[in-house]
């Protein structure tokens, strides 16, 4: 497999544009899926590369044959960047994928009531964080995207709603009434991948 690196300059060959000028938005694009890829997103190669004044779309394919929508500009920055067909591996390396649930379990460190952690989602995905908590506990939910818009639902134990659909620009806190795994489900029904960071307290 060919590292996204090598790529670069074999792509300014082909396209006859030269290497300086596709150089910043081809590494942006790179460092991007870097960045929100997972690891399948640490190679790949690059699928084409077309530039244009009002920006480069990139398309690249990683190490677990997603292909990804760049378009960024010559000065590095990023315009938009999505999965347009997603692929897993089977070994949860494209988390995130076109309609894919992941889920993962939220452990709090020693000593502490609260935790922070980042994902990113494509389009149509979800991933269901799971924390344990108690009947009359208090849980807080704070889903706050870098980019675009998410939504998130959370379910008791049993699996009734104790909360319905929520955009994520509105914050939770409520008192449990139910002692178990309760599933706090972050959504993504837009057409773009998005970036967020998601913050629980158990108090």
């Amino acid at each position: 497999m060919k590292t996204l690196i090598t790529i670069i300059s074999l792509s300014a060959v082909i396209t006859g544009t030269s290497a300086a000028a596709m150089s910043d938005a081809d590494d942006a694009c790179i460092d991007h899926l870097r960045g929100v890829g997972g690891p399948d997103g640490q190679s790949g190669t690059i699928e084409s590369s077309e530039f244009s004044e009002a920006g480069t779309l990139v398309m690249l394919r990683d190490a677990g044959g997603t292909l990804w929508r760049c378009i960024a500009y010559s000065d590095g920055a990023i315009g938009d960047f999505a999965a347009v067909e997603a692929m897993d591996d089977g070994g949860g390396a494209m988390a995130g994928a076109d309609g894919a649930t992941q889920t993962q379990r939220v452990a709090f460190d020693a000593g502490t009531t609260g935790a922070e952690l980042t994902g990113t989602l494509a389009p149509g995905a979800t991933r269901q964080y799971v924390l344990g908590a108690a009947n009359e506990q208090y849980l807080f939910v704070r889903v706050a995207p870098r980019n675009g818009t998410l939504d998130y639902v959370i379910r008791n134990p049993d699996g009734s709603e104790l909360l319905g659909l929520m955009n994520a620009g509105q914050e939770y806190r409520g008192q449990l009434w139910q002692s178990g795994d309760h599933v706090v489900e972050v959504i993504n029904r837009s057409n773009a991948l998005v970036e967020y960071n998601v913050i629980f307290g158990i108090e």
